[in-house]
This record gives structure tokens, C-alpha cells and sequence, in this order.
């Protein structure tokens, strides 16, 4: 086919951060784009989760501070009973959702991107299928295909779900109603931060983690610091080792928890909701990659560092994919970030993405942040390429910013080679957590060592300071035990 003859120059099948990003900064080369979408635009983060999550976070959050009187008392403040309104904190999460949705669609046409709703899918090598809502079904053609269609939530065998009493994530952040007992099954970031959301504004939470301890992906000993804070010290009853082997919803809704190893039958409860928070799974079906001959690894599709769709390890011609659905880091930040790679290397520019230079963070009240390599990780590389790993931690008790705010209750962990000062990694739990590891991906991502780091000039008092005191830390560990710079 002549290149005169394509409809488009790029499709993306998919309007969430991932495929916005994609499609704007193909339009904005001057790139003939049309975005396919079958539902909102914005996607799962602007709909259905970072976004009104991060509303509903924000307006609790007020409530606990202020209804934690024994914190208030040290400053001298004493407040009256706290009051809210659950319809209205629903409706600050609603109107932000439909703000951002209303920018990012104005913004994309502003471009010259053309919005189509429907659902897309592959029709072959520079072609998709269209579905549009109205039940009209044709074939567009174009140069390159970009997949970003996200991701739902997962849902495990056994777990029946209403959308009312036993439901995602997807349900939660409309916070239709409080229930007075809720149980959360899974407790990594997804869990708790509704676990946090939901004990704001007096619920009482019984969390069920299948691993072996609860917050399972988070490190070691930021998890022993921010457990205690999160979940001890709330009205929070946390139980791992257990499977929630059988939901059923209803009125009360009933659960069966057993054994992860045995499967045995171990408990029964009877509570008002459960929120499913047992991760995310990949949405790939019904996009007929297999015409095309592109397998998916449970459901997630296989790309290169430029984003190509691979097949059988080569890559498909002209198809590209990013976000979620790809499996590499399922955040919005990522799949933004990856979108835009997409289209640079479209355009001719080679570029590939530095995953272990991507931020993570958990908005509970503190935060918990992360960048770069897990301990374990960094072990398992220090033995292998034969360098000595340095482990330190500066703690916000130490720190006058956060000391004056009364929140010194705090960690940050730094992983980084002994031999050259290079960052691998750091795991923070404090106050804003999740701006201060933006500080460390960026060094990271530039490879720079705790010798040069250990000398730039942090503002004072900031809570900044606890990442400075790392670094100088590791610089003091090199020079005791005589190596690095």
C-alpha cells in the first residue's frame, strides 16, 4: 500500500496516559493520529484509579489529621468533633475526574488528534478493525499501530463480585457508601491506600494477604516501620497466610479463608463489603493478536526496549505497545513515559527506557516510595558482577523539618556500590515520601555516584535532607571499609 493511500499515520487503540501521551506527541510532529477508545478517555488512571483515589486520599486524609486529637494536642491545637460528608468527598473525586478528562480530550483535539469511540483491534499489519459505539464495524489503515489498552482489575477464581457488596477497586473510588466492616484482600499498594481511605472515615478493616506476611512487595524494613504505623496502630485486624478461597456477595457477605499451603478450610466471616484488591491483569483479549502470530505471556504482550511488539523474539512491523498492557511497570508515569518513546523511536529517534530508573509510591498517610533495585536484587547483582554493597538509613527523626511537623516517624534505605558510589536503589516511608524519591530517580537514572551526590547543597530544614544525610553515609561507609573514590 503507497504511503498516500494510509488513513492515518498512527493509530493508538487506547486512550489512558500511555496512548494520550503517544497520541500527542505524534500529533505534535506533525503525525496524522486518530486515538480509538470504547470508553472514557483518560483510562483506568483518570477514571477509575490514580486519579479519584488520590481525591478520596486527599479528603480523609484532612479528616484523620484532624480528628487525631493526641497529634493536634503536642501543637497546642484543640479541635471539635470532626464531621464530613461522605457524598460530597465522593463528589471532589468525581468533579477531579471529570475536569482532568475534559482537559486531556480538549488537549488531544487542540493537537489535531482524532477521537474516535469505539473499540479497536488488529486486522493485520497496518490495519485495525473498528467497532464504533453505534455498531458501525470498519477497517482503518495506517503506518503504525500503538496498543495502550491498559488493564483491568484481577479478580481471583471463587470471588463472586456485585459491583456493591463485593467489588474493585474500579467501584471503590465512586465511594458510594461506608460500610462498617469491610474486608480488603491484598495488601500491597492498592489495598492500602483504601485501607487508609476507608479507616479515615470510620470503618473498620480486616485485611487478607495470601503471602506469607502482609505487604509482601514492599521492602523488609520499611514495611516493619510502616505496618506498625498503617495497619497496628489503626482499626485494622491483618491476616496473612490466607486465601480468600470462596466471596460470595450479599447481605452480610460471607467468606471463606483457608490455608495457602494446605487449602483447609481456617475461618469464616461474615462482614458488610469486601474491595478486591488483588492486583491487575492485562487487557489484550479480543485485540486478535494472534492473527498477526503474537503470543501473549498471560495476556500481557511482548515488547522490546523501543516498544516494538515482539513475535516469537522479533519484531512485528509497525506495531508498537505500551502501558499496563505490556506488564513492564504497570503505572501511569510508565506508560505515559513509554508512549512517548513509542512515537520517537516512530519518528526515527532510537530511544529506550530505563525501568529501573522509575519512581513508585503508595499515597497512604505517610507515604511509601520506591526507585531502583529491591535489597534482595541488589544482593543477588553485587554477587554476580563481584562488587560490595552499601546499605544505609537516614531516619526523619534526625530531620528538623520533620521533627517541627511532630511526623518523625520515618525511613529511608539507600542501596549503592561500595566499589564506585553508583545509587541501585531506596525505599522511603515518611512524610511526602513520594517527592522525595524523585530526587533519587534522577540520580539514578544518570548513573551518579554517592561521591558526587554526597556534596550538592539541600535546602534547610526540608525534608530533603534526610535523602543529603544518606548519601553522605554511604560516602563515610566507602571510606571506612577503603574503597570508592
Amino acid at each position: 500500500m503507497s504511503e498516500a493511500n494510509f488513513d492515518f499515520d498512527v493509530i493508538v487503540i487506547g486512550a489512558g496516559y500511555g496512548g494520550f501521551d503517544a497520541a500527542k506527541h505524534a500529533a505534535e510532529h506533525g503525525l496524522k493520529v486518530a486515538i480509538i477508545e470504547s470508553r472514557e478517555m483518560g483510562g483506568t488512571c483518570v477514571n477509575r484509579g490514580c486519579v479519584p483515589s488520590k481525591a478520596l486520599l486527599a479528603a480523609s486524609g484532612r479528616v484523620r489529621e484532624l480528628a487525631d486529637s493526641e497529634h493536634l494536642s503536642a501543637f497546642g491545637i484543640h479541635s471539635a468533633p470532626v464531621r464530613f460528608e461522605r457524598r460530597k468527598i465522593a463528589d471532589h473525586a468525581n468533579n477531579l475526574v471529570a475536569a482532568i478528562r475534559g482537559n486531556l480530550t480538549k488537549t488531544l483535539e487542540r493537537a489535531g488528534v482524532l477521537i474516535i469511540h469505539g473499540k479497536g483491534r488488529i486486522e493485520g499489519i497496518q490495519r485495525v478493525g473498528l467497532r464504533e459505539n453505534n455498531g458501525v464495524d470498519r477497517v482503518l489503515t495506517c503506518k503504525e499501530i500503538i496498543l495502550a489498552t491498559g488493564s483491568d482489575p484481577f479478580v481471583p477464581p471463587g470471588i463472586e463480585t456485585d459491583g456493591r457488596t463485593v467489588f474493585t477497586s474500579d467501584e471503590a473510588v465512586s465511594l458510594e457508601w461506608l460500610p462498617r466492616w469491610i474486608a480488603i484482600i491484598g495488601s500491597g499498594y492498592i489495598g492500602l491506600e483504601f485501607a487508609d481511605v476507608y479507616t479515615a472515615l470510620g470503618c473498620e478493616v480486616t485485611m487478607i494477604e495470601a503471602l506469607d506476611r502482609v505487604m509482601p512487595t514492599f521492602d523488609p524494613d520499611i514495611t516493619k516501620l510502616a505496618a506498625r504505623n498503617l495497619i497496628q496502630a489503626r482499626d485494622i485486624d491483618a491476616r496473612a497466610g490466607l486465601l480468600a478461597s470462596k466471596v460470595l456477595p450479599g447481605s452480610p457477605v460471607r467468606i471463606e479463608l483457608s490455608d495457602v499451603k494446605t487449602r483447609d478450610l481456617v475461618d469464616e466471616l461474615e462482614v458488610d463489603a469486601v474491595l478486591v484488591a488483588t492486583g491487575r491483569s492485562p487487557s489484550s483479549k479480543g485485540m486478535n493478536l494472534e492473527s498477526i502470530g503474537v503470543e501473549t505471556n498471560r495476556g500481557f504482550v511482548p515488547i522490546d526496549d523501543q516498544m516494538r511488539v515482539l513475535s516469537k523474539d522479533q519484531p512485528v512491523p509497525h506495531l508498537w505497545a505500551v502501558g499496563d498492557v505490556t506488564g513492564k511497570l504497570m503505572l501511569a508515569h510508565t506508560a505515559a513515559a513509554q508512549g512517548t518513546l513509542a512515537v520517537e523511536n516512530i519518528l526515527g529517534n532510537s530511544r529506550s527506557i530505563d525501568y529501573r530508573s522509575i519512581p513508585a509510591a503508595t499515597f497512604t498517610h505517610p507515604e511509601i516510595s520506591s526507585v531502583g533495585l529491591t535489597e534482595e536484587a541488589a544482593k543477588e547483582l553485587a554477587s554476580k558482577e563481584k562488587f560490595d554493597l552499601g546499605i544505609v538509613r537516614s531516619y526523619f527523626k534526625a530531620n528538623s523539618k520533620a521533627l517541627a511537623e511532630l511526623e518523625s516517624d520515618g525511613l529511608m534505605k539507600l542501596l549503592f556500590r561500595k566499589d564506585d558510589g553508583e545509587v541501585l536503589g531506596a525505599h522511603i516511608y515518611g512524610l511526602h515520601a513520594a517527592d522525595l524519591i524523585q530526587e533519587v530517580a534522577n540520580s539514578l537514572a544518570r548513573r551518579q555516584s554517592v561521591f558526587d551526590l554526597a556534596y550538592e547543597v539541600h535546602t534547610h530544614p526540608t525534608l530533603s535532607e534526610v535523602v543529603e544525610v544518606a548519601y553522605k553515609q554511604a560516602v563515610k561507609l566507602c571510606k571506612k571499609d577503603g574503597v570508592g573514590n
